[in-house]
């Protein structure tokens, strides 16, 4: 398993758009991204950087392991 990144919640939906999610809203600070096929929606925090617990959840809750979500950063 790949040692978790220091990312932003926006590099973070930018590497989840390159697999097809959208954001549908923005609610205050949470950024909310949806994927129709397989249906997906997962809560991004729009902060300078994510806790490594928290984007270990998005990373799940996105049906991604550690290893392809560092590929979609580069």
């Amino acid at each position: 398993m790949s040692k978790l990144p220091r990312v932003s919640g926006r590099d973070c939906v930018k590497a989840l758009q390159r697999i097809g999610f959208v954001v549908k809203r923005q609610e205050g600070s949470h950024i909310i991204v949806r994927r129709e096929n397989p249906f997906r929606q997962v809560v991004v925090p729009d902060h300078r950087e994510l806790d490594r617990g928290t984007l270990r959840a998005i990373i799940r809750h996105a049906g991604l392991e550690v290893d392809e979500f560092i590929r979609l950063l580069g």
